[in-house]
């Protein structure tokens, strides 16, 4: 031996995935997908691509599907695909990542159907599945089932062949017998066997794959190191007196299958787990639910048939298949996954509930709203699909520098190769087959997306949406960040601030003589006034009579006092000219209180701030962000909110249009701006900022024009976003520099044969080991404390 040789949601779609010939998920050693008997011809249904499809955006009819890509090993396959969809006629966008095997196609229903792209992924090599099709998930079982059994059958061999070549190490001259030596090296041959035909397999079909296509791979440069390093150990233990000499290298070849097996297993793993907050949103969906029959009883039927108007019973441990309203039953919601929110929630009769949200505590029945994609549920679902399948800029100009180094690699393998030849040719070949595999490009195209699809799922999970993962990357580079104040910093609700009063009246007496009158009245001045009493001290109630609301000046009634209360008579609650009361101070938000007598108390309300704003505002500036507030209302208000946060620079009384120019003229200073809004009235603020947010809340997110959706209430959630950005950027660069790093150092010692063809395997897989592992890091739980 020789010590320095080689070392969704479930429908009833159902096609056909792969055909004879066609390799299977190579990236992780996967096998081909399993063959369905229906024809390509089932998805031009427009009932079958609607499951995994979407109005796409600018109108004129375009489609947006999504789908996964099985048999991709790395960036220059995802580009080929994207050119095998741009081809076909009537499609007219693609976008492919290799990072999380997804694709998204956009095209137009009268000149192409799903079978005619389908069909052409399939003719490029590749099998194509509906990203929320139940074979998806199944697909991806069997794709680490089989990568498991060929790694540890890698493994066994390993091991057995090194027990083999052992001898050969430590024997002295003359220990060994040239029968006994043959003997091992014929055992060797037969235990590398199973390696090279099963473990290999989708190297091998891959590396021809793209050759037949006129194409290279990330595969090609393994399967020939592989191929060359069988070749020669073959030829050494058939034909010792050969040309390239009596050396063998299983041992070597089957470490280093081993070893990159290994890498590609924990990559898979890790994929899928970075990749898991899509898979989850998208199997939140029941199989099917259990609609209310005009008598009353209830059928199964699929969650697809159900329309706006039905009743459905969602039982406990079931997840809603509709957006609705429950009329029957009380219950707890987990609805983590789609708001971020970590503790149950009560759902009381009359309460609303989303699609993908799980029923806890009680059988509920529910009165349906919205179905398919008109339900929040589809709406993220699709962010997530869009965001799974773009690629950064900083990843587009790796990906586009892949397919040039692939050629390379084959080039300085061949010089090197040439280079050693003729001092000995069974050297030379096992130099070419270094180079070959210490110069795969795999860190390098994985260095920045796994990063990014790690930090979006970790973001996913804590319920913000990342539309554009370039996101990630301009947000990182922000130092201004614009609040728009209403439904952003404060709430919709109102509270009380001061209560002044007639001498000799109590603030909580007051409170409830107001709140007596308001509790008629659904106007938000009357529900704080009706909120401030519940909190108040209770003295004895008071009720009222005929009470009449005058529309834009506030109510008048009868007042009713419970025994042993202060009498009262005819009220009135409202503004200062409609209770005859004196104008209060400038700018300040009076509601005044009056009664036969005159003026009786006046309450200040102000805005609600948002629990954590304050919090959040600090955050921002520990991390030397510069905070802004533009908003549509008067002065007095906007300066009142910046006030309790502590930010001085305010611009109030803005118009979209004005908002817009404000921006603008930051962004002329050379600021990089973030802007935070409801996404009612801010999409032209939101669409001009270098990057957006958007409380999902208030706003269908088909619609908006943000990179991020913050689907709760937490207004930190801004803070984690920005340093989890950071946190990302810091990771690619790593990657990307522990990947230049590796080549420039491992690349030389390879060309002179001082680099074993075992340990530039090892080194290839442990290169993306890295990254991947890295990349993990942001996986966790976002933090608020600390500094970015």
């Amino acid at each position: 031996m020789h010590s320095a040789g080689l070392v969704a949601r479930p429908s009833s779609l159902i096609f056909p995935v792969t055909e004879p010939g066609i390799c299977a998920p190579a990236h992780t050693g996967a096998p081909a997908a399993v063959s369905l008997p229906a024809p390509l011809s089932i998805l031009d249904d427009p009932q079958e691509w609607a499951q995994f499809s979407r109005p796409g955006a600018g109108g004129r009819g375009a489609v947006e599907s999504s789908l996964v890509i099985e048999g991709m090993t790395c960036a220059a396959c995802a580009l080929r695909i994207e050119e095998v969809l741009l081809a076909v006629p009537g499609v007219s966008g693609a976008r492919v990542s290799a990072a999380s095997h997804r694709a998204t196609v956009l095209w137009l229903p009268g000149k192409a159907q799903p079978s005619d792209w389908f069909g052409a992924i399939r003719k490029a090599g590749y099998a194509a599945l509906p990203a929320n099709d139940i074979h998806a998930s199944e697909q991806r079982r069997l794709e680490r089932h089989k990568a498991l059994w060929r790694w540890l059958l890698a493994g066994f061999c390993m091991m057995q062949v090194m027990m083999y070549a052992y001898p050969a190490y430590v024997a002295r001259p003359g220990d060994l017998t040239a029968e006994m030596e043959q003997l091992l090296r014929w055992a060797s041959w037969v235990l590398s066997l199973p390696v090279m035909l099963f473990s290999c397999g989708p190297f091998f079909r891959n590396a021809l794959r793209d050759l037949s296509q006129r194409r290279i791979s990330m595969d090609l440069p393994v399967a020939l190191g592989v191929a060359i390093t069988f070749a020669v150990s073959t030829a050494g233990t058939f034909d010792p007196q050969g040309i390239f000499g009596r050396e063998v290298y299983f041992d070597s070849l089957t470490m280093f299958v081993f070893f990159l097996l290994s890498g590609r297993w924990l990559e898979l793993c890790l994929r899928d787990r970075t990749a898991g907050a899509l898979e989850a949103a998208m199997n939140r969906m029941p199989d099917a639910v259990q609609r209310q029959r005009a008598d009353g009883t209830f059928e199964s039927v699929t969650a697809r048939r159900l329309l706006p108007g039905d009743i459905i019973r969602v039982l406990p441990g079931q997840a809603f298949a509709a957006d609705g309203t429950i009329v029957s039953g009380d219950t707890l919601v987990d609805q983590a996954l789609l708001t971020g929110e970590s503790l149950p929630l009560a759902r009381p009769v009359g309460a609303s509930v989303v699609a993908g949200s799980h029923n806890l505590a009680a059988a509920v029945q529910v009165r349906v709203e919205r179905t398919g994609d008109a339900t929040r549920f589809a709406q993220i679902v699709a962010l997530m699909q869009s965001a799974a399948s773009t690629r950064p800029h900083i990843a587009q100009l790796a990906d586009r520098i892949a397919r040039p180094f692939l050629l390379a690699v084959l080039l300085a393998a061949a010089l090197s190769c040439a280079f050693w030849w003729t001092r000995d040719p069974g050297h030379a070949l096992m130099v070419a087959v270094a180079v070959l595999v210490v110069t795969c490009p795999c860190a390098l195209s994985l260095a920045t997306p796994v990063a990014m699809l790690a930090g979006a799922g970790s973001l996913a999970r804590a319920g913000v949406l990342v539309r554009r993962l370039q996101a990630l990357e301009t947000l990182s580079g922000i130092d201004s960040i614009v609040f728009d104040k209403t439904g952003t910093l404060t709430r919709d609700a109102m509270v009380v601030r001061v209560v002044d009063m007639r001498q000799g009246m109590a603030p909580g007496q007051v409170l409830h003589m107001a709140a007596a009158l308001a509790q008629h009245s659904l106007h938000p001045v009357s529900r704080a006034l009706v909120l401030a009493a519940a909190q108040s001290e209770r003295p004895t109630g008071y009720r009222a009579r005929g009470v009449v609301e005058v529309a834009g000046q506030g109510v008048h009634g009868l007042l009713m006092p419970s025994a042993g209360a202060t009498p009262a008579g005819r009220l009135r609650l409202g503004s200062e000219a409609f209770c005859g009361a004196p104008p209060p101070q400038p700018g300040a938000g009076h509601t005044c209180l009056s009664d036969e007598s005159g003026w009786l108390a006046s309450f200040e309300l102000v805005q609600q701030v948002r629990q954590d704003a304050s919090a959040t505002v600090a955050a921002l500036r520990q991390d030397g962000i510069a905070v802004f507030i533009l908003s549509g209302d008067d002065k007095h208000a906007a300066l009142q909110v910046a006030g309790q946060l502590g930010i001085v620079n305010v611009q109030a009384g803005c118009t979209p249009d004005a908002k817009l120019a404000f921006l603008r003229g930051l962004q002329r200073q050379g600021r990089r701006v973030a802007m935070v809004g409801d996404g009612l009235n801010d999409a032209p603020v939101l669409a001009g900022a270098d990057v957006s947010f958007a409380f999902g809340q208030a706003v269908p997110l088909a619609q908006s024009q943000a990179d991020f959706c913050v689907l709760g209430e937490q207004l930190v959630r801004v803070v984690q976003t920005l340093r989890l950005a950071r946190r990302t950027m810091r990771i690619v660069r790593q990657n990307l520099g522990w990947a230049l790093v590796y080549n420039l150092a491992c690349v030389p010692l390879a060309v002179l044969g001082w680099l074993p063809a075992w340990l530039a395997g090892l080194g290839m897989a442990a290169s993306s080991l890295v990254v991947v592992l890295n990349a993990a890091r942001l996986a966790g739980s976002l933090q608020v404390q600390g500094s970015a």
